[in-house]
């Protein structure tokens, strides 16, 4: 009966992969086989278990989940000093190139409230739930994003990182990233997932604005809302004040123009940090059943870090630290990295991480590779892409399902 419960198991454990490629050829860490490899003969689930177990002990002895107040409370005067020095600017100065450069300046500091946010959401920064619940209100005023629906979305992610049917964020109708979803796209969709390497960047500028009407939508209906008048009095007014002192200090089509331009930048800003985390990485079947460390770490990516990337990245640059443990401290990450990866090397878990550029690089072949079925109808030599993919010239043929 062991054998059969172990043949079983066994069993589940390769059923990983839910379309026949994860990553392109060069991105191993992003294969098939390397996932297959490194979850394959394992032995019960009891003690994979407790592999995670024993690594929180080990992080909780380094002490790296105590509270980091002084910590936070230069990051909230810090992201208040960026906030008032751009509105200062915004008041006082007529020219509109230097408003352009403003509203970059403005979308760093958005940048730097969404990340207060998101920490005070996974209960990072205060022991007190009330508490990360009012500076999540906070973060909430500067940039019009509804708490509880990011609190949703985002807890589930966690559960099930790049799982299909669990992960909403690998459930994107203008990107594809299975060959699957590929072909079920359809009518202008299919048209920007044929394309999605091309892309992909110019609609990250759209992020800002999925963000903020994604949770005006989500505080319409009051069921899930965890504060069901204080959260939309907070979007509201998040958004009233912006439009004011906008339109309070520029001419219009000045003011216009700076919106754009904020929200483009902070919508990349925010979708360039979110993306190497898990795009690129492999992708889990509905029903694939893995234990805690190996499904956190096998679907995440982290940015080799230094002080640019760690600011600029809100700490996100250590995903695999983030996500074994989310209520870790911003500053504890970096601290943690070498336990978690040494952990992971002597436990057979590949740790993948790469620089900045290279993470970019990954993310647009893999996006190239997923959409490749969708191309076969154009005749063309290789593009640039296609070599960065390792993929063949594309056919020629005109393929049934191509809809343009």
């Amino acid at each position: 009966m062991r054998d059969l419960d172990h043949s079983a198991a066994a069993g589940k454990e390769r059923r990983i992969i839910a379309n026949d490629t994860v990553g392109p050829p060069h991105s191993e860490p992003a294969s098939n086989r390397g996932l297959a490899d490194a979850t394959a003969g394992i032995l019960d689930g009891r003690q994979r278990n407790e592999e995670y177990f024993k690594l929180r002990r080990l992080i909780l002895e380094h002490g790296l989940l105590d509270r980091q107040y002084a910590y936070y409370a230069v990051k909230v005067a810090v992201a208040f000093a960026l906030l008032i020095a751009s509105a200062v600017i915004l008041v006082v100065v007529d020219s509109l190139w230097v408003q352009m450069l403003n509203a970059a300046l403005m979308a760093v500091g958005f940048g730097q409230f969404a990340f207060l946010g998101h920490d005070s959401g996974h209960r990072q920064v205060f022991r007190s739930m009330k508490r990360n619940d009012m500076l999540m209100m906070l973060a909430a005023l500067v940039t019009g994003m509804a708490p509880s629906w990011w609190q949703e979305k985002h807890i589930k992610h966690h559960v099930s990182p790049n799982q299909i049917g669990h992960d909403g964020d690998i459930e994107v109708s203008v990107f594809a990233f299975t060959h699957e979803q590929a072909l079920e796209s359809w009518g202008v969709a299919r048209f920007f997932v044929r394309h999605q390497a091309f892309w992909f960047y110019p609609m990250l500028m759209l992020t800002s604005y999925s963000l903020l009407f994604a949770g005006i939508v989500f505080l319409a209906r009051p069921k899930g809302v965890k504060h069901p008048v204080l959260e939309p009095i907070v979007v509201a007014t998040a958004i009233a004040a912006y439009l004011a002192l906008v339109f309070a200090f520029l001419p219009f089509w000045h003011g216009v123009l700076f919106i754009v331009v904020h929200r483009a930048l902070t919508g990349l800003h925010l979708g360039s940090v979110f993306a190497p985390n898990h795009k690129g990485m492999p992708i889990l079947g509905p029903d694939t059943e893995l234990d805690h460390l190996r499904q956190q770490v096998l679907t995440s990516r982290n940015v080799i870090p230094n002080p640019v990337v760690d600011y600029m990245y809100g700490g996100l640059n250590y995903q695999i630290e983030h996500h074994l443990f989310p209520n870790m401290p911003r500053n504890q990450l970096k601290d943690a990295r070498p336990v978690i990866k040494a952990f992971c090397a002597d436990h057979g878990v590949p740790y993948h991480e790469t620089g900045f550029w290279r993470s970019n690089q990954e993310i647009l072949s893999y996006l190239h590779a997923v959409s490749a079925p969708l191309r076969q109808n154009r005749r063309k030599p290789m593009s640039s892409l296609d070599r960065l993919a390792g993929g063949p010239p594309l056919p020629e043929q005109r393929p049934r399902y191509a809809f343009f």
